[in-house]
């Protein structure tokens, strides 16, 4: 009886693991199967969950109405422009902090992770005023401003929390064969934390590529990514969920092939320096 007793706890675990995985991935599968439903099915009650007859109008029309491909390039734009530029600050940062700790290291983690308790919507007026005073609004540049500046106390914290894995004997024996800072950076720390480097430049390129406040609130036309496309079919004439749910399908598509691709190596990159 007592053998019997770890494979129900393993059996229960992996049930509960897959049950809590099932429910996360439902509203992503019901997006789906809605895209390629009529707008009759698609608003049907009792809900319709698989669709009488398939069809491919729905995107024939998103196609037709909307400049996917303009909003594609825009998030293609914000997201590895926010995640480059982004990492050049962050490193350097995490870097200083992780071998050159001061008495107010400490303090300043905490007071860049501080700002992402707050509301965004409390800076909303004051960076919607300035960046209207300066040119920013609906500009690429701006949008991409904005969205660096919110994920890069988490890039920093991340990077910090790698590099503090790795030994500084080893960063002090290539400074003694000769190594300077930047030589001990690019050379030396970089591809020994490349798993957590990778992890973190993937998960800013999927919180950059899923941000809706900032870009439905600081864009309209030129810079608008996919997110706002998304929203572009919420209309005073009311919701059409079956060209909505297939706006949603296009603009999740890449990201979710991107995190499918690269989820061993996120998934190791978060890991990285769990166990020593």
């Amino acid at each position: 009886m007592r053998s019997l007793r770890p494979i129900l706890f393993k059996a229960a675990i992996t049930c509960l693991g897959w049950t809590v995985a099932m429910l996360m991935f439902f509203p992503i599968l019901w997006t789906v199967l809605t895209s390629f439903k009529t707008e009759v099915e698609a608003i049907a009650f009792p809900p319709v969950f698989l669709p009488a007859q398939w069809t491919l109008e729905n995107y024939f029309e998103v196609h037709a109405r909307s400049e996917y491909f303009s909003h594609f390039l825009n998030s293609v734009v914000i997201s590895l422009g926010s995640t480059v530029i982004g990492m050049v600050l962050a490193i350097p940062a995490a870097w200083s902090m992780a071998f050159q700790p001061t008495s107010w290291t400490r303090h300043i983690l905490m007071w860049m992770l501080s700002t992402k308790m707050m509301p965004a919507v409390g800076a909303l007026v004051p960076i919607f005023l300035i960046f209207k005073s300066v040119g920013l609004l609906d500009t690429l540049p701006g949008i991409t401003l904005v969205i660096l500046t919110a994920n890069l106390p988490i890039m920093v914290w991340m990077l910090y929390t790698y590099f503090k894995e790795i030994p500084s004997d080893i960063l002090e024996a290539a400074r003694i064969d000769g190594a300077t800072t930047l030589g001990e950076l690019v050379y030396v720390l970089l591809p020994m934390s490349l798993p957590g480097v990778a992890s973190t430049m993937l998960l800013n390129i999927i919180l950059a590529w899923n941000e809706a406040f900032w870009t439905l609130s600081l864009t309209a036309v030129k810079a608008a990514p996919l997110t706002a496309f998304i929203a572009s079919y919420s209309s005073p004439q009311g919701l059409f969920w079956a060209k909505l749910s297939a706006a949603s399908t296009l603009a999740i598509a890449p990201i979710l092939i991107i995190g499918w691709i690269s989820q061993k190596q996120l998934v190791r990159g978060l890991t990285f320096g769990a166990v020593k």
